[in-house]
């Protein structure tokens, strides 16, 4: 293709950046289809079109999964549709998937160049488009069957990162198995994104190019307690272990009234509505009750999947938060969409007790108002509690979303696992190599990021690491 001119540089970066669509938030907060719309194809091309081709492009590095940003968009500008696809799965076996839920704005958008200035390039909406043609153009490639011979490798839990490392060692050409605990495989991606960001069509197709690279998928496998790593390792002939059980010890607040009726931790709550498909009662018989008010507690993107999902349900939802909305740590976006949807917000308030009636159901919060103080070990400014201040909010449902800790059974039925005092695996920070040779850890069960994506970053270090690992072992290269 000719250099580009000056002035042909100047427009792309004057263009202005194509907005995402979105459906109207009076319609879609009464189900649960998908909210954001995708681009069309005039706007995806016109957003492509404003990548700038940096000859040393800053967004690739903020990509966990090392994706050739620059290459799958100048393909996709150019119509070159197939070779976008490609150029992305070579990397990512999860575009539809993170196109959808990964924090690009804080990621690679967060480096483009473009947003010095202005507007970076729509990075995510990019991937998604690319993605989701795909899923309208090119049938699922067929089943790749490892070589009998090669060495095995297990993957314990199916969320992001354990899809990630089995893709990734399905490539490599060993042979991989993949251990859910629960009936279907996705783990957080199934059981705490719900339907209306993350359609259960899309995360099921995905899965299913992850089975067709040569991944064979086992669920109701509880690693820890049907079978321990040590069993893995010693009698059924895994050669490497990858862990990516996730964070699915919820955490409370540890104020009176906790354990009263109505009340749920957020994993309880989404897993409910999401895995069990309670949205859909009777049709799936797994009831969730919630009533006419619901109140969540917290700031993050679990938080606003729970205050959207309640509101759906029918309740009046509101939201609660120590800090302010600019300290909350959920995606913009989200947040965004919560209230356009109708959940209030009631920032620099503090729960202290759970009321309930003679029946032990929850009824109310008693919460104290706050104000902001200096910043404490995260940087953010620590809420100071306002005397005589206390009020009462009326509940029916209240639901806990202020985080959750890593899934202890793994590491609880394997002593020569090394934890840290909160009970997250330790690893090598490169490879995710534990204290034990030939096991690995990653995601939420041994870091803090807490997002999709950066449990796939986890998932494909150690894939590598696991390769290497497995090569040393046999002689090879």
């Amino acid at each position: 293709m000719p250099e580009e001119t000056t002035t042909e540089k100047k427009s792309r970066k004057a263009a202005p950046r194509n907005p995402l669509p979105w459906r109207d938030p009076r319609e879609r907060r009464k189900d649960f289809e998908e909210v954001a719309l995708g681009f069309a194809l005039e706007a995806a091309l016109a957003e492509a079109r404003r990548c700038l081709k940096c000859k040393r492009p800053s967004c690739v590095p903020g990509c966990p999964v090392e994706i050739s940003i620059p290459d799958f968009v100048s393909a996709l500008a150019e119509e070159r549709f197939e070779d976008a696809v490609r150029i992305l799965k070579e990397k990512n076996a999860l575009p539809a998937i993170c196109g959808r839920v990964c924090p690009q704005e804080s990621q690679c958008e967060a480096s483009c160049v473009l947003g010095r200035k202005g507007d970076p390039v729509a990075i995510g909406a990019l991937e998604r488009f690319v993605a989701d043609w795909e899923i309208g153009h090119l049938p699922l490639p067929e089943p790749r069957p490892p070589d009998p011979k090669a060495p095995k490798a297990a993957v314990i839990g199916s969320g992001p990162g354990g899809l990630t490392a089995a893709a990734d060692l399905a490539r490599y050409g060993y042979r991989v198995t993949l251990f859910e605990s629960l009936h279907a495989p996705g783990g957080v991606l199934r059981y705490g994104i719900p339907e209306f960001r993350l359609p259960r069509a899309i995360l099921d197709r995905e899965i299913e190019y992850v089975r067709r690279l040569g991944v064979e998928i086992e669920t109701d496998v509880l690693i820890g307690s049907t079978i321990t790593l040590d069993e893995l390792l010693n009698e059924e002939g895994y050669e490497a272990v990858f862990i990516g059980s996730g964070a699915g010890l919820p955490y409370f607040l540890h104020i009176p009234g906790e354990n009263l009726g109505g009340v749920y931790s957020a994993n309880e709550f989404l897993t409910r509505i999401n895995l069990m498909k309670a949205f859909r009662f009777p049709e799936y018989r797994t009831p969730v009750r919630v009533g006419a008010r619901a109140v969540v507690i917290g700031g993050g993107n679990v938080a606003m999947d729970s205050a959207r999902s309640a509101l759906r349900l029918g309740a009046d939802s509101t939201l609660v938060y120590r800090r302010t909305r600019a300290e909350m740590p959920a995606r913009r976006e989200e947040v965004e969409n919560a209230l356009e949807e109708g959940v209030k917000l009631l920032e620099l308030t503090i729960p202290l007790r759970m009321l309930g009636d003679d029946k032990g159901h929850v009824t109310g919060l008693e919460c104290q108002r706050s104000e902001l103080g200096e910043p404490d070990e995260s940087g953010r400014r620590r809420p100071v509690p306002v005397p005589d201040s206390e009020f009462v909010i009326a509940a029916d449902t209240v639901v806990v979303a202020v985080s959750q800790g890593p899934n202890p059974l793994v590491p609880r039925s394997e002593p020569r696992l090394k934890t840290d005092k909160w009970g997250k695996v330790i690893v090598d920070p490169e490879t995710g190599e534990t204290s034990i040779p030939g096991v690995f850890a990653g995601g939420d069960i041994a870091n803090d990021a807490g997002t999709v994506i950066a449990a796939m970053g986890d998932g494909k270090r150690s894939a590598r690491a696991i390769h290497r690992y497995l090569q040393a072992k046999h002689g090879g290269a």
